[in-house]
């Protein structure tokens, strides 16, 4: 696969992961805070509950995972970098919450989460390395 096709995979890869993410919160709030991820649970340990809270996160969710899409698709380097930019600010931001609030979970959840966490952290932080190094290379060879 060319480094274009694994660009594509990736972005595409947490397009859908927001995508399933923000449908699931925006159109069940409850069912998000009670069940999210797979059954588990994990937003309901960090109460209480909020319907607006719940269904603002799956709008955020779906709307960086339409970005992230239309970025898999164009593979636009001047589309891709800001957004994998914005989502990495989020998604750091997001993971040191997560490793300071663990509270009321198993160490099994708080790994598995954590992992899920840098899971759609890192790939993305790869891609604009990538990214990066080539613009820097294309500098250099002009």
């Amino acid at each position: 696969m060319t480094g274009r096709g694994v660009l594509r995979v990736v972005l595409a890869s947490v397009a859908v992961s927001d995508v399933l993410t923000g449908l699931t919160a925006l159109l069940t709030p409850r069912g998000f805070y009670d069940d999210f991820p797979f059954g588990a649970g994990w937003v309901g340990l960090l109460p209480p509950y909020n319907e607006h809270l719940a269904t603002d996160v799956g709008a955020f969710y779906l709307a960086f995972g339409l970005l992230l899409g239309y970025a898999a698709y164009t593979l636009a380097r001047e589309f891709v970098l800001p957004v994998c930019t914005a989502w990495t600010i989020f998604s750091l931001a997001h993971l040191a919450f997560h490793l300071t609030h663990l509270d009321g979970m198993s160490g099994a959840d708080a790994v598995a989460q954590s992992i899920g966490l840098v899971a759609v952290l890192a790939p993305v932080v790869a891609a604009m390395a990538v990214l990066w190094r080539e613009r820097v290379e294309s500098w250099v060879q002009q």
